[in-house]
């Protein structure tokens, strides 16, 4: 009986690891994020399910989800790396939700960042001189001015969401909404 009990539990892992990639190539992030935060403790030991889990959960817009894997990825270089790049784009949401709905001045913080459009939108958005008391922002991208983000806070039940929209040349190509 162990041994049947062992070879279900394997087939079943590695169905569940096809599945999530498959969904993940299929740019399918939002159903990878939610089945990996439904099945998590059949892969928590696995770092490289956990960092898939992670990447579709960011590509998903779910920023929030990404605490868990943050604290579990360690055990190798790889796994320290995605927590810390991770880790950054959490903070900066935090502090950017923070910035938007209380007013606190985040001019003055020197932050690491990275490539991900919210790190980008962070990132203009604290060298902002007067960023408070506006209801929207544009920013405009320092790499490649084709390319502009629309900053605003929506109410959503009873709390706000942020939200980015990317236009190039002023048409909008995606709207990225954070809970």
């Amino acid at each position: 009986k162990i041994v049947l009990i062992l070879i279900i539990s394997i087939n079943l892992f590695g169905s569940l690891k096809e599945s999530m990639f498959t969904l993940y190539q299929n740019k399918q992030y939002k159903k990878a994020c939610i089945k990996g935060a439904s099945q998590f403790n059949k892969f928590r030991n696995n770092e490289g399910l956990i960092s898939l889990y992670g990447f579709s959960c960011l590509k998903a817009n779910f920023i929030d989800k990404l605490s868990i894997p943050i604290v579990i990825l360690k055990k190798s270089k790889d796994a320290r790396s995605n927590a810390a790049y991770f880790s950054i784009i959490l903070m900066q949401k935090k502090l950017l939700y923070r910035s938007l709905l209380d007013g606190e001045d985040i001019s003055s913080l020197n932050l690491p960042t990275t490539k991900h459009i919210f790190s980008k939108v962070f990132d203009l958005y604290s060298k902002l001189k007067n960023s408070s008391s506006q209801n929207s922002y544009t920013l405009i991208d320092e790499e490649d001015k084709d390319i502009m983000y629309k900053l605003y806070t929506q109410k959503h039940k009873k709390s706000y969401l942020i939200v980015i929209e990317e236009f190039y040349k002023n048409l909008q190509v995606k709207k990225h909404i954070y809970r």
